[in-house]
Formats: C-alpha cells, sequence, structure tokens
C-alpha cells in the first residue's frame, strides 16, 4: 500500500463533523463574519469549551478574559481559533483509534511537544504567519495514527527494527513513505490549506535549500523533539547539524530556552486537547 493507499482507507473511520466542514467554509468565505463563525461553534459546547479554555491559558497569555467565542474570534485572530478548531476536531477524529492508552498518551504528549516548540521558535524567529506553526506541530505525525490503526504490525516493526538509522529512514524502509508523508496525503483528503499539507509532507527534507522556512522549522522542532523523547542516548548532533540551526539564526541559547517553555506549557494543553494524557504526570 502507497501513503495515499492508507490515507483513503483511513478516509472512512477517521472522519471530521459536519461543524468542521461548516466552520471551514465560513473561514473560507471572505464575506462570513464573526458572527457567522460564532453562530456555527457555539452549537457544539464542547468545541466552545475547549477553544476558550485554550484561549484563556498561558499559551495565549492575553491578559483580560475570554468568555465568549466572538471575543475569541476578535482578540486572537480568525487563523488562531481555525487552527484551534482544525485541533479539536483531529483529536475527536482518531478517538475511535485502536491502540492501547499508553501508545496514544505518547503520541499525543510528542505531537503538543512539537507543536510548542515549533511556535515558541518561529516567535523568537519573527516568522511571517507564525500562528499556525502549532497546529503543524499537532498534526505532524498523525500517518502514524493511521498505520497503527490499518496495520500496528507495521508500527511494531519500525519500532524493532535494529540499526542505527533514524525513525523515518526506518519508516521509509518498512513502508515505503514515512508517517508525515502518510499524514499528509489525509490532510488533503480533509481540504486542509495547502499551506498546513507542504510542511507536514516535506518535514524530513533535510536539503533545506528545497523548501520553504515553516518546514524547516517543523524539522528542527520534530528532531528536538524526537531527541528529548525517543533518542536521547544519541547526541543531537546526529539529528539536527549546526548549518541547518544557524541557516535560521537558531542558537544553543534558543533551544534551551525552546525546550524550557515546552515544559512549562504541555500540562495546560494537554489538559484541554487531551485530557487522559495527563494522567502519566
Amino acid at each position: 500500500m502507497t501513503a495515499t493507499d492508507y490515507a483513503t482507507t483511513a478516509g472512512d473511520i477517521f472522519v471530521l463533523s459536519d461543524s468542521f466542514i461548516r466552520i471551514k467554509e465560513l473561514i473560507d468565505n471572505e464575506s462570513s463574519t464573526i458572527d457567522d463563525i460564532n453562530d456555527v461553534i457555539i452549537l457544539d459546547p464542547a468545541l466552545s469549551g475547549t477553544i476558550l479554555k485554550l484561549a484563556n491559558s498561558s499559551f495565549f497569555n492575553y491578559p483580560g478574559k475570554i468568555d465568549t467565542i466572538s471575543k475569541a474570534v476578535l482578540v486572537l485572530g480568525i487563523t488562531e481559533v481555525y487552527n484551534l478548531v482544525i485541533a479539536y476536531f483531529t483529536t475527536q477524529a482518531f478517538k475511535s483509534i485502536n491502540a492501547d492508552q499508553n501508545f496514544l498518551e505518547n503520541f499525543w504528549e510528542e505531537s503538543v511537544d512539537c507543536a510548542l516548540l515549533v511556535k515558541f521558535l518561529g516567535c523568537s524567529l519573527n516568522t511571517p504567519n507564525a500562528e499556525r506553526l502549532f497546529i503543524l506541530g499537532i498534526l505532524h505525525n498523525l500517518g502514524e495514527l493511521i498505520i497503527k490503526q490499518i496495520s500496528p504490525d507495521k508500527i511494531v516493526e519500525c519500532q524493532n527494527k535494529e540499526g542505527s538509522d533514524l525513525p523515518w529512514v526506518i519508516q521509509r524502509d518498512v513502508l515505503g513513505f514515512t508517517f508525515g508523508e502518510c499524514g499528509a496525503e489525509m490532510l488533503k483528503l480533509w481540504q486542509l490549506p495547502y499551506n498546513i499539507v507542504s510542511p507536514i509532507r516535506n518535514q524530513d527534507e533535510d536539503r533545506f535549500d528545497l523548501i520553504n522556512t515553516e518546514s524547516q522549522l517543523l524539522f528542527i522542532a520534530k528532531r528536538i523533539t524526537t531527541h528529548q523523547k525517543l533518542l536521547s542516548s544519541k547526541n543531537q548532533e546526529q539529528l539536527l547539524s549546526g548549518i541547518q540551526l544557524s541557516s535560521l539564526g537558531i542558537t544553543n541559547e534558543l533551544l534551551s530556552t525552546s525546550i524550557e517553555y515546552c515544559n512549562m506549557e504541555r500540562l495546560g494543553i494537554l489538559a484541554v486537547l487531551n485530557p487522559r494524557a495527563v494522567t502519566i504526570y
């Protein structure tokens, strides 16, 4: 099976709700107003509650209280609220996955870590459109959940394969593609914007001259997360080169600060997006 085959099969299992489709249509329509978006979101109490919890979290650090969806859209902006909507409905879509709780807890923790790191780096470097970097981290590894559902034996093979190869290299050897490439096909079927799909597809491309800044930042954040969570016995230089970091102006001090920020914010984001995951703490 190809990455597209897996995504197509998974598309019949993991389905975004009608509410998401309607919100996406409104956001894509330039004539839509904040009230139009508000009216659809408030019809889903769980979605509304999640957005308000995240909007009032230290992640956004807004000095006042955001107590309505319309205020959240006004204060945070349509793009940020759209990202929160995507994050919410993605976690909901994959709730039906056939996987044990430990696997899912680790998966979402790594996804949140990557999301926090990539946005912190992007904001620190004044990257344009940094507000959408968070959702890239949340979605970057959905391909693993797709393979876990359809071919769990392949996940075991990827995990148990001996050698010094890095995870994305092993994935290509076992599957013929990476989790990132598979996830990108799923997001494409969900009709998410190209500027979200493309960085996720290219997250393992180490030739920075071939990819844009958002893809480069996701590349780096993913590798920091992988080093912290899975490959701490390896030197960081085996995953990231100094040239790749310096090309974006990322110093060792900034890396350390980003990791500290991630450690502080992780629990708050997990508690909203995946409450069961906080039991590991």
